[in-house]
């Protein structure tokens, strides 16, 4: 397993990281926050936002957490190779990862988690395979159609928000050679969290040091390649929800204007066995209010194991 440490916590103790090959031949990076295989607590499959990182959970990295984790990093991020065809990192394409990284850890079945675009790979994943999911845990996120979902706070209509942010990622998509050598060097550290968590986008995180991680690590990734990757998921409909009879958990955030509250409230009630929480929070739910989304979390698995 490949070892890397940073100021914030120390890699080698906390996440282990492991290469696996995915249907179509890409090579994914995976990680677990079990490198030591000590934890005893159920295991859960984490379906990452599009482009983060471990660091963006950091209740999750503490020793004591009681839960393993199991995730990767999506296609061209994170030590992710691209894959050899530019088209396949749709959602389909990450349930694919999600599948052989399940496989490669040997687990069969288990509660899958996601957050913001993460939750569309875990329902479409809940989906096209029942057999492989106990439960899901969803934190920011909807099941599909996020696109339209965006900017739900601004009572902006759907297909309207839909429109303007596919139209934002392809200009993005557009500039972002030209943008990445920026982004890609900007001095982050927790001055420039603190600014950030004080403009309505985001609240104030639990731990501005591991934030500052969590946002670097993003913005290592070029620009046009997320707008890329943005516009491949922007094509993922809704799913049914009908057919799934697992129970669900939506943790939303009252200020997040990337997903809105609504929504996730409108998923749930669709659901035969699914609750709904609401959290002073933005869409960083997990970075500003760690200790509520853990227990909620810890909750939600003793509710699956009984």
């Amino acid at each position: 397993m490949e070892k890397t440490s940073t100021d914030a916590v120390t890699v080698d103790d906390v996440i282990g990281f492991e290469d696996v090959l995915s249907d179509d031949g890409t090579r994914i990076r995976a990680w677990t926050n079990d490198p030591g295989g000590v934890i005893t607590g159920p295991t859960v499959v984490l379906c990452n936002g599009l482009g983060t990182s471990a660091w963006a959970w950091p209740a999750l990295l503490e020793p004591d957490c009681g839960v393993r984790v199991v995730s990767w990093n999506h296609r061209g991020v994170g030590g992710s190779d691209r894959p050899r065809d530019s088209s396949r990192v749709s959602i389909s394409d990450f349930v694919d990862d999600a599948l052989s990284v399940m496989d490669r850890f040997g687990i069969d079945k288990a509660v899958l988690m996601g957050w913001s675009m993460g939750v569309n790979t875990m329902f479409e994943l809940a989906v096209r395979h029942p057999e492989r999911v106990t439960g899901l845990f969803a934190v920011c996120g909807v099941p599909g159609d996020t696109f339209a979902t965006m900017l739900g706070p601004l009572h902006v209509p759907r297909w309207a928000a839909r429109v303007a942010l596919v139209n934002a990622a392809r200009t993005t998509k557009l500039v972002g050679k030209a943008l990445s050598p920026f982004t890609t060097r900007l001095p982050i550290g927790p001055l420039a969290i603190s600014v950030v968590s004080h403009s309505g986008f985001m609240l104030p995180v639990a731990d501005p040091e591991l934030a500052a991680r969590a946002v670097k690590e993003f913005f290592s990734t070029p620009v046009e390649w997320y707008s890329h990757m943005a516009l491949a998921t922007s094509h993922h409909a809704r799913v049914s929800l009908s057919g799934i009879d697992v129970p669900a958990f939506f943790v939303a955030g009252a200020y997040d204007l990337l997903t809105g509250t609504r929504h996730m409230e409108t998923a749930a009630s669709k659901m035969t066995d699914a609750t709904f929480v609401e959290l002073r929070a933005t869409h960083f739910a997990q970075m500003e209010q760690p200790d509520a989304v853990h227990r909620l979390l810890r909750e939600f698995l003793e509710q699956v194991a009984g």
